[in-house]
């Protein structure tokens, strides 16, 4: 299919040669290349999508260590699956639910024909479509904001083979699902077509994406720059305000939700919205990401761990691009990511907020893409006076290779490390070791009551203990009065307590917890170090 754009729009996909957004000669039109009909596309976008499966699938289950997290979501995703409302435990507004919805329609067959392999390491094999969706957008919106095709595959190969990536992409999370509908709202902003639907649709994705993580309302400014770059300007007030009606009905459903419920305010014997917001807004806050010793800069030094060129490379491009606004045809096309980029810094930058480790897989697609765009307009620039001036084009030409010789001499070693670790590497063996104990060498599971990490929580329930009663999420037995109810004397009412490192991290803030491991002695232990996992036996005279 080909459609026909209009006289003021520019038409060629290639940066060298179309015109600014805004330039308002005569054009004479001509096709609009589709990606579903350009086999040079199509070719790039799946040898590139094959190797980020390849990569990202190999050696997923071992690499890297399963998360309290990654276990949380699952379980509310089992829950949905098997009728129990929308949370194993009482659901208390922490994030919308429409993410671990997906989740569980991601993991229902699954489940559905062997129930006991519902469980964290096995079910991130889920993540992959995630993954592979995600990264042919990220290839569409390249083309659709008129990169070069080499440079829309450098950004989908930055997105879906940085090690950063490879990690944190595997891993069960609702900003994983959140990015896939964010980029999907961007190549409907960006449509070629410019249909209004098409931005109705924009709309639409965006707050799906806000709903599914709610942390993406911050780039929904950058998402309204990119429609606004490339709607056309008879329509464009049309498209926008559509685009923002629809994101508004859809994102007001959520406290529709807990009106309808009686639970949007504060109140006597329930859990609230406005509690649950409260909360999150509250949070201490990990301090100034670039002073040593805070929580924030720890953040970043986990993400520069695995990778430097993406999140600096990204930072550099997006700012090269925002300083370039002017003059520069692939700047004003890319305004929006790069917008993206630098307000997602700027959060991230602030030392009042409380910064997760998983907050950076909101900007991987777009420092992708700025880089890519960063470095095709290097390459243009160094192209560009060659053109003017053939007998410099050769001297220009052999530039250009050895700035790409150099670039690659410098990133590949380093992915190549980092993405052999992570096809390599088995950091979840202690947590098969003590799912496995738990589940032979405990007398009489159901009837047990065992205090553990998500990550192992669905593990238990497959073995046979109670959901809630006998496996009990850590954090519930101090947190959840309907938990606490279940144990009026404490840890004197518990068996086992799974000392896992992210429980004797939290155990400081949970009376409860710290209680049990106090009074308890190691029966099992895996792994060595801080990483080790220790199942502990409730023991003491007041024990029962």
């Amino acid at each position: 299919m080909t459609a026909t754009l209009p006289a003021a729009a520019p038409t060629a996909p290639e940066p060298a040669t179309a015109p600014a957004p805004h330039d308002k000669r005569r054009l004479v039109t001509r096709p609009v290349i589709r990606f579903r009909s350009s086999r040079p596309d199509l070719v790039v976008c799946g040898a590139l999508l094959v190797a980020i499966l390849l990569v990202q699938g190999w050696n997923i289950q071992q690499y890297p260590t399963l998360s309290d997290d990654e276990g949380t979501y699952l379980a509310q995703a089992w829950a949905v699956q098997n009728g129990r409302g929308l949370a194993h435990y009482t659901y208390w507004y922490d994030h919308p639910p429409l993410g671990w919805m997906q989740l569980a329609a991601l993991t229902w067959i699954p489940s559905l024909i062997a129930p006991e392999t519902m469980t964290v390491a096995s079910m991130r094999l889920a993540m992959l479509l995630v993954s592979a969706a995600s990264a042919v957008m990220l290839y569409v919106l390249a083309r659709r904001l008129w990169l070069p095709r080499w440079a829309a595959g450098l950004a989908m190969a930055l997105f879906g083979l940085s090690p950063l990536s490879v990690v944190l992409q595997r891993e069960i999370f609702l900003d994983n699902l959140a990015v896939m509908w964010m980029l999907l709202a961007f190549c409907l902003a960006a449509s070629p077509s410019r249909h209004l639907w098409h931005h109705f649709g924009a709309g639409i994705t965006a707050a799906t994406a806000v709903l599914t993580k709610e942390t993406m309302l911050v780039v929904l400014p950058a998402l309204l720059v990119t429609m606004w770059r490339h709607s056309h300007r008879d329509t464009r007030k049309f498209a926008v305000t559509g685009a923002i009606t629809a994101c508004a009905l859809i994102g007001f459903s959520y406290p529709l939700f807990a009106l309808l419920k009686g639970e949007l305010l504060p109140g006597d014997g329930h859990v609230s919205l406005w509690d649950g917001i409260t909360y999150q807004m509250s949070r201490p806050g990990s301090g100034f990401i670039l002073s040593e010793g805070t929580g924030s800069n720890g953040v970043l030094d986990s993400w520069l761990y695995y990778d430097r060129v993406l999140p600096v490379g990204g930072l550099t491009g997006a700012a090269l691009l925002l300083l370039t606004l002017r003059w520069s045809v692939t700047a004003r096309a890319l305004a929006g990511p790069a917008l993206a980029v630098a307000i997602l810094a700027l959060v991230a930058m602030r030392p009042s907020g409380y910064l997760p480790a998983m907050y950076v897989i909101q900007a991987l697609p777009f420092l992708a893409l700025v880089l890519a765009g960063g470095a095709a307009s290097v390459a243009h620039a160094v192209l560009r006076r060659g053109r003017r001036t053939p007998a410099l084009l050769p001297v220009r030409r052999a530039a250009a290779v050895l700035l790409a010789a150099t670039a690659a001499l410098y990133v590949l070693p380093r992915w190549y490390d980092g993405d052999r670790t992570a096809m390599t590497a088995d950091a979840n063996a202690p947590y098969r070791a003590a799912a496995d104990w738990l589940a032979h060498e405990v007398p009489d599971p159901a009837h047990a009551r065992v205090l553990v990490d998500d990550a192992l929580w669905l593990d238990l329930v497959h073995a046979g203990y109670q959901p809630g009663l006998g496996a009990i999420w850590f954090y519930k037995a101090d947190l959840d009065p309907a938990v606490t109810r279940t144990i009026p004397r404490g840890w004197r009412d518990l068996d086992y307590v799974v000392a896992s490192p992210t429980v004797r991290r939290d155990a400081r803030d949970l009376p409860n917890v710290r209680a049990a491991l106090e009074h308890s002695t190691p029966v099992a232990t895996f792994g060595e170090g801080e990483e080790r996992i220790e199942i502990r036996k409730i023991t003491g005279a007041e024990a029962s």
